[in-house]
């Protein structure tokens, strides 16, 4: 059965990689510049000088879509070591150890990296994908 939506397949993947590209270069704003808030006391200065920095440049490559399944690939990889260090310690499930936007993030990412730029990316204005999986 064919959805009524399915015609906007390419705009909708589009639409979400540059909202989750944007969401998570705030991530890097906030280790790196204290801003819009501050980080909490206590954050280890790697976290600032190592995540801070792959979330910032990683978020805007997946948001323009420029080297995008590159930077999803790595932003992913960092989510996932990212969850490990800081959450899965803690408990098992991600419900319990406040790890679920980690997760999010690293699988969001995956499917990314292997989806590409699709429509509406620099990837695609320089002759790459213009379709997700292109």
């Amino acid at each position: 059965m064919k959805s009524f939506l399915s015609p906007y397949n390419a705009q909708g993947y589009a639409l979400m990689r540059i909202v989750v590209g944007f969401l998570f270069l705030w991530h890097g704003v906030q280790k790196l510049f204290g801003i819009p808030v501050p980080m909490p006391p206590g954050v280890p200065p790697f976290i600032t000088y190592v995540a801070g920095p792959i979330e910032l440049i990683g978020g805007i490559l997946v948001m323009i879509g420029l080297f995008t399944r590159w930077a999803a690939f790595i932003t992913s990889g960092q989510m996932a070591v990212a969850y490990w260090m800081a959450h899965g310690t803690k408990a098992l499930l991600p419900i319990q150890n406040n790890g679920e936007l980690a997760v999010i993030y690293c699988f969001v990412f995956l499917c990314i990296a292997t989806q590409g730029g699709g429509i509406w990316s620099v990837d695609a204005l320089r002759g790459g994908e213009s379709r997700p999986g292109g």
